[in-house]
């Protein structure tokens, strides 16, 4: 075997390992092994980047390129670098030339290997064999380098796609990244953010259920638990357990309150199994009356065990696909009844989950659920309730609408603006036409950082929107005192907002949303209509225009919301936890039922 390849699979090694010094001990083999190659210094620079060590990395990576300047692992420790310092265009650049040339490459070899099998089985030559195989060997070392450096350059770029809006991109990269991982926690990690992301633009239901139903084959071989609760009595008190990594400072922490505030003691107990870290929010929600399992960093078996041994008898999941997510552990079916619900848009896919909660405006009785691999559970109500106060304290409402001091409407949108498709800019700009004094405040992380506002304004010209009249802005604390600048906020789609939507309402500011086809594509219209707010809601893109240019030309209907919006909402059902538990409890009591009948 090649002595540069060994040393190179090894610093890959140490890489995945999260060595940086193991990284550093081969990259000096390197060095004494070839001064003049660009190997060492690259790998060096790769181990200085994990270590945080910026300067050093950047001098070394262009160390590497003055003796190569094609170098892929130096230009990829570049892009990573440009990563660290926001520079977006110039990661999503260096990164995708490398991710191209290497897939370029490894075409090409597979192109080069099937001529020469074709030219080998005309031959019985040993010596062409023999030759072929010790060339095969070093190919495969070659080839397990690059994949390494594929690996690593798609996980980055999956970042920098995300953060310029480009969910699709970022979603195919992880899926490709998914596929090169030795590790499979870390494959079915890449591959449930991929799933994630692909909610962001519309996906047909069976094409969106066909891969998520891909996820079960990370966790095939997870042994189910015998639990002993199936069959129980259908009446008796019900162990609730809730598990997620979000009982923190999370969008999440927004609507769980009421599970463990207003939950009925008398006929359930309620369990929390966190499995993410702790801070101030999750202290104050231990002060409620549950039992609390702090399993962070455990094992999901580990986790699993510990709900089997709580007897629980229905299980929640309450982050789905999102990060850092429990499917791991739900997939051991610990609790006799398991159940997705809060914080996930869509199917998980599991075939241990099952139910998905949900409500009559997300998924009406009368339709197909096929994008579901789950059984759906329905409230009434909106299947979130909206408890703020939490995650931090909520300022006054801007009474006053800013059109009396601007002379002019401002319509915003605080979304992640990942979620701003095509289709949505084109609407947008269609109610910018028809309401030609307004302005647009888009509010965003992407807006924090020049080249991303750059991204965003070229995104923007390109199809004749009036920028003149956009205002970026970047992320900042006091983004809730913001709405105060806005008169009207304008809803995402296919992928509405959850808390953007609430939170602009609770501070005033109305907003038009689109009922689209999907549970995720509905968020909005459940809020709004139990909101009290059913005229936000359009059923079209041209009622979505229409109702955003008649709000903008009726500054007495705005000024109306801005001034009674907040009380309006606290007296709705959005808001009214009892009632959000009494509904849910229901739903939690007829899936005990139906689980209770199977003897």
């Amino acid at each position: 075997m090649n002595e540069r390849l060994n040393w190179l699979g090894l610093a890959n090694k140490f890489a995945l390992a999260g060595d940086p010094q193991g990284m550093r001990a081969c990259a000096r083999e390197l060095f004494d092994l070839n001064q003049k190659s660009a190997d060492g210094p690259a790998v060096m620079a790769e181990a200085a980047l994990y270590n945080n060590s910026l300067e050093e990395a950047e001098n070394l990576a262009r160390d590497a390129l003055l003796l190569d300047p094609e170098h892929l692992r130096a230009r990829m420790v570049l892009g990573g670098l440009a990563a660290q310092k926001f520079e977006l265009k110039e990661e999503l650049s260096l990164l995708q030339g490398v991710v191209d040339e290497i897939h370029a490459f490894l075409k090409k070899q597979e192109e080069d290997r099937k001529k020469l099998h074709g030219r080998l089985q005309m031959t019985i030559q040993p010596e062409a064999t023999a030759q072929h195989q010790r060339t095969r060997e070093l190919e495969d070392a070659e080839e397990r380098v690059l994949r390494y450096l594929l690996f690593r350059s798609l996980g980055w770029l999956a970042d920098g796609r995300y953060l310029a809006g480009e969910p699709i991109a970022a979603a195919e990269a992880l899926q490709e990244a998914s596929g090169l991982a030795q590790d499979r926690e870390v494959a079915a990690e890449l591959y449930s953010k991929h799933l994630f992301l692909r909610n962001y633009r519309e996906l047909a239901p069976g094409a969106g259920r066909d891969l998520a139903e891909k996820y079960q084959s990370f966790v095939a071989d997870v042994i189910p638990y015998s639990v002993q609760g199936k069959g129980g009595s259908p009446d008796k008190k019900l162990r609730i357990g809730y598990i997620s990594p979000d009982f923190r400072q999370h969008a999440v922490a927004n609507f769980i309150l009421p599970l463990f505030r207003d939950f009925d003691d008398e006929n359930f107990s309620v369990y929390c199994y966190s499995i993410g870290r702790s801070d101030a929010v999750t202290e104050r929600l231990r002060r409620h009356h549950v039992l609390w399992r702090d399993v962070h960093s455990r094992p999901p078996r580990s986790v699993a065990r510990m709900v089997a041994e709580d007897q629980i008898d229905i299980l929640v999941d309450l982050s789905g696909h999102s990060q850092n997510n429990a499917l791991a552990v739900m997939a051991a079916h610990a609790a006799s009844v398991q159940i997705c619900a809060l914080g996930y848009t869509a199917t998980t896919g599991l075939k241990m989950m099952d139910y998905f909660l949900s409500d009559v405006t997300c998924l009406p009785e009368h339709e197909k659920t096929a994008a579901f691999t789950e059984k759906i559970l329905r409230l009434k109500h909106c299947h979130l309730c909206y408890a703020p106060g939490l995650v931090r304290e909520m300022p006054q409402a801007g009474i006053q609408a800013p059109f009396f001091r601007n002379g002019y409407v401002t319509y915003g949108c605080f979304n992640n603006f990942a979620k701003v498709s095509d289709d949505v800019l084109y609407c947008w700009r269609a109610i910018m036409e028809q309401v030609p004094e307004a302005h647009l405040v888009l509010k965003s992380k992407i807006c924090s950082i020049p080249s991303g506002r750059a991204i965003v304004m070229e995104r923007l010209s390109k199809i004749s929107f009036p920028v003149d009249r956009v205002e970026l802005r970047p992320y900042s604390p006091d983004y809730l005192e913001q709405y105060r600048d806005i008169d009207v906020a304008l809803d995402t789609m296919p992928y509405n907002g959850g808390l953007t939507t609430c939170e602009a309402l609770y501070m005033g500011v109305p907003v038009v949303t689109l009922r689209g086809r999907s549970h995720g594509a509905r968020f909005g219209a459940s809020i709004l209509k139990n909101g009290d707010l059913a005229e936000l809601v359009a059923e079209t893109p041209m009622e979505y225009i229409k109702k955003a240019v008649q709000l903008g030309k009726r500054v007495e209907l705005i000024a109306g919301y801005h001034s009674g919006l907040r009380e309006h909402l606290q007296k709705s059902a959005l808001m009214d936890s009892k009632q959000y538990m009494r509904e849910l409890e229901a739903c939690y009591r007829e899936a005990w039922k139906a689980c209770s009948a199977v003897k």
